[in-house]
């Protein structure tokens, strides 16, 4: 099954990455740039929203791993394609305080434009996890957007 890879290194703490990618308001600032709705502990479900959070969600995740290290998403609805996908975000310490991201976007079904529209978009939304990490800024949803599905 084809996967999604990124790697980033990211100057600031892990613990400070880890907020962003593994907590709903972290989530808000660098991808969604819209309120994530649900639970953000192992075993609960957020949904995702890039509208008005009254219309349905764009993806319901579960969250199935947070540890200081790793945070771990599996799709539970939204695109066709996305369904019983793992989302990782692996947070490796480096020697200088920094932290390099291991990003993962496994078990597509098969590989297809769409799956090459959202690696596109991975990219940019990790590029604004980045920058507002390390202080610069975030470019969530719609900003940082790369490949539209109109």
């Amino acid at each position: 099954m084809p996967n999604i890879l990124h790697r980033f290194s990211i100057d600031a703490p892990p613990e400070h990455v880890h907020q962003l990618v593994a907590t709903r308001e972290g989530i808000q600032q660098w991808w969604t740039g819209h309120p994530v709705a649900g639970d953000d502990n192992v075993g609960g479900e957020m949904a995702v929203y890039f509208s008005d959070p009254t219309e349905t969600p764009a993806a319901t995740l579960e969250v199935v791993e947070r540890s200081p290290g790793q945070v771990v998403w599996r799709c539970l609805r939204g695109p066709s394609d996305w369904i019983d996908t793992r989302i990782t975000f692996a947070l490796n310490p480096r020697v200088d305080g920094g932290t390099t991201l291991l990003f993962s976007h496994c078990a597509w079904p098969q590989e297809t434009e769409f799956m090459h529209g959202c690696s596109s978009n991975w990219a940019a939304y990790l590029m604004s996890l980045k920058a507002g990490a390390e202080g610069r800024g975030f470019s969530a949803y719609p900003d940082g957007e790369m490949s539209r599905w109109d």
